[in-house]
């Protein structure tokens, strides 16, 4: 019993250490090196970001440590950026697991009510006033601005989660469609599976289940609606390493960077520079 006691002393003590380190250090952070929406917005902006640009965001709002402002912050410096002729885009999945795995649990997907599990910006952008979400039950996009239906309408019509017809595709069709990365690393590049379909025939193993899944789910109106995709084999997107094309996009210009604070990273991409690029990459056996 005594030793039991003094091990829940310790792991509590531990714990109250952990928890007034991080304090100390977000402390830390906000004197020394804090920055504001304006710095965000003017950071968007030297990276390339500008009026009229249609930019695919992926946010790590938990790595934003400094930052002065609010989650809310960011989506108004994102569309300080693009400005009212500009169009945003975040994917707002519905899983943290695999795709498959939500699939097979037979959870209902609703495009009104079900949350984005990918991040709290994501979940406030997804209630912004004029934000619509596109019909699909796996990876949903989200988008806010002049050519958001444009971007989402056909989504429906895809044959994998983020293939032909999708927002991911269209982004590649335009000369001003970009790929923002604030607070976060190219892992989570989700462009990247649009170019999986794109290359499938190049690319060694499918990356794309043998499978496909006839998915229902609940569509604006609360009407039931059906999707019909393979999706992605789980194995294989383990074993994927985006940061060879991290290594290639910065040898050949194409990866913008500037950090705030102290480390919170920030990247720009170019939709069709990625897509050349892992073509080019593909046909090289790389």
């Amino acid at each position: 019993v005594g030793r039991l006691r003094i091990r829940i002393i310790s792991l509590l003590i531990k714990k109250i250490l952990k928890k007034k380190l991080n304090e100390s250090r977000r402390w830390w952070y906000w004197k020394f090196y804090s920055f504001s929406q304006a710095d965000l917005t003017e950071a968007l902006l030297s990276l390339g970001i500008g009026a009229g640009d249609v930019v695919l965001v992926h946010v790590a709002y938990n790595e934003f440590t400094g930052f002065t402002g609010r989650p809310s912050d960011v989506l108004k410096s994102l569309r300080s950026a693009v400005a009212e002729s500009g169009t945003l885009l975040m994917p707002s999945m519905p899983f943290t697991s695999t795709a498959v795995d939500y699939v097979r649990s037979g959870q209902m997907f609703d495009v009104r009510r079900t949350a984005s599990c990918m991040g709290l910006v994501t979940e406030l952008f997804r209630r912004c006033p004029g934000t619509i979400r596109s019909l699909h039950p796996t990876h949903p996009v989200l988008a806010n601005g002049p050519r958001a239906k444009e971007m989402v309408r056909d989504h429906p019509l895809a044959h994998t989660p983020c293939g032909k017809h999708s927002p991911f595709a269209k982004l590649a069709e335009i000369d001003d469609g970009k790929i923002a990365l604030l607070g976060t690393g190219i892992s989570v590049l989700t462009f990247y599976h649009y170019l999986e379909e794109l290359l499938e025939g190049m690319l060694p193993p499918s990356p794309f289940t043998k499978e496909s899944f006839n998915i229902a789910f609940r569509g604006y109106d609360g009407e039931m609606v059906n999707v019909t995709t393979r999706l992605f084999d789980a194995a294989l997107s383990r074993r994927r390493d985006l940061g060879i094309l991290e290594r290639e996009l910065k040898r050949n210009g194409g990866w913008r960077e500037r950090k705030l604070g102290r480390r919170v990273p920030l990247a720009v991409l170019e939709a069709q520079v990625v897509r050349d690029t892992v073509r080019a990459m593909a046909e090289r056996g790389t």
